[in-house]
């Protein structure tokens, strides 16, 4: 009988306690499906989502605008840059994008907030939150006209409706003061009072004219990933090149470092917890493996007295760590499969808690707990949890080989 054989069948020789330990490796399988899944989901919607408020997963910028915005800084042949840039792979979408602070007035009130000035030709659901989030009226109808789509709240405050018309105030590239006036065209609401309060939706080329910007300068080209895990490598490839020599490429952890540091430090929490419940499988499986090797040591003594090696021995008992492990994983696969389905495709609606949205570092996201798995992070679980369990029953398995054939027959 081959050692193989023999691992198996001593496995079961304790039913019980090879399922309970089995079954410990699977419960650790779907806590980490869980915890794994809920990060991959949410980090990934929160930067989606942070990318299309209108910095993109990555920015083209003039240089140093990032670190100090101003309408004086401003990207040169943007259209060239943008055509070179949708060349590249991964990229979902580029648009021309002026972004800046403005004092917006109404016949009754001023308040001040944040403008950004898009090209609707360039603008859809999947790259710009906006759109997606538009309640009445419609999206600017082009890039030239005079419309500006405002946040509910912030159309409240100054009592407009649509077709009202509303004043807008800012600093052009010279530094200087410039307003224009603008008819309500639509009306958007994202859920958050905070964004709803204070952004205004501008046409581009309308923009680039009361800033006296050229037809092809803008702010910034914020380019849409269809994976936002290329970003770092998407932007080394650029900054590389010599047609970006004289801009800014950054990332979206560079453009919003308060949600990168958020995201950084949530998967600091979520990797404790893992490894706390990593801990806890590993205890079990060792507990297991140790008892086993204690009970079994009349039968080891009388194995090396027929000539079974200590490194053998050894062998056997890893052999039966392992192949718990595969029982606990495959165990773990058919119990987290079906809650790992119902939960990437339905979810939970937490919005009875947060409402129809809530922001995470100022981003605004989808009140849906759900569960997305990259595969490297199925891999990554399953890789970790086998040698776990191998691991575990090391120690386990070097007892059982360290002792003499006499010492062992002692208890016969």
């Amino acid at each position: 009988m081959n050692l193989n054989t023999l691992a198996w069948r001593n496995l079961w020789r304790h039913k019980r306690r090879t399922l309970i330990t089995a079954s410990s490796i699977a419960f650790g399988v779907l806590l980490a499906v869980t915890f794994t899944g809920a990060g991959d989901y949410f980090y990934t919607r929160m930067i989606d989502a942070g990318a299309n408020m209108g910095m993109g997963h990555i920015s083209i910028m003039a240089p140093d605008y990032n670190r100090a915005p101003s309408s004086k800084k401003r990207l040169h042949q943007a259209e060239a840059l943008k055509q070179r840039v949708e060349e590249f792979d991964d990229v979902q979408s580029v648009a021309m994008r002026i972004q800046g602070q403005a004092m917006f007035a109404s016949a009754r009130k001023s308040i001040g907030g944040i403008f950004f000035a898009i090209d609707p030709r360039q603008e859809n659901s999947d790259n710009n939150l906006f759109v997606k989030a538009m309640v009445e009226g419609d999206m600017l109808p082009s890039a030239s006209g005079s419309s500006v789509v405002l946040g509910t709240e912030l159309a409240k405050k100054l009592k407009l409706k649509i077709g009202k018309k509303v004043v807008y105030t800012t600093t052009d590239k010279n530094g200087d003061i410039v307003s224009a006036i603008a008819r309500v065209g639509g009306l958007f609401k994202t859920g958050s009072d905070e964004i709803d309060g204070s952004v205004a939706i501008l046409p581009l080329h309308k923009v680039q004219k009361v800033l006296g910007y050229q037809q092809d300068e803008v702010s910034v080209l914020a380019v849409v990933l269809s994976d936002q895990r290329y970003s770092n490598q998407l932007r080394d490839k650029m900054q590389a090149l010599p047609q970006f020599a004289d801009v800014e490429v950054l990332n979206w952890q560079q453009t919003q470092p308060d949600l990168a540091g958020m995201i950084a430090v949530d998967k600091g929490s979520n990797y404790i917890s893992q490894l706390l419940i990593a801990l806890l499988v590993a205890a079990g499986i060792l507990n297991t493996m140790l008892m086993s090797v204690l009970e079994r040591r009349r039968e080891f003594g009388v194995m090396m007295a027929v000539g079974m090696s200590p490194k053998n021995l050894f062998l056997l008992v890893m052999l039966e760590s392992f192949w718990l492990a595969i029982l606990g994983l495959i165990i773990g696969v058919i119990v987290t499969t079906p809650w790992f389905l119902f939960m990437s495709q339905t979810g939970i609606d937490l919005s009875a808690a947060y409402g129809d949205g809530f922001s995470f570092g100022g981003v605004l996201l989808d009140p849906t707990f759900k569960l997305r798995l990259f595969k490297e992070s199925i891999i990554a679980i399953l890789v970790g949890l086998f040698g776990l369990a191998l691991l575990s029953g090391a120690y386990p398995a070097w007892q059982a080989g360290r002792v003499a054939p006499v010492e062992s027959l002692k208890t016969l």
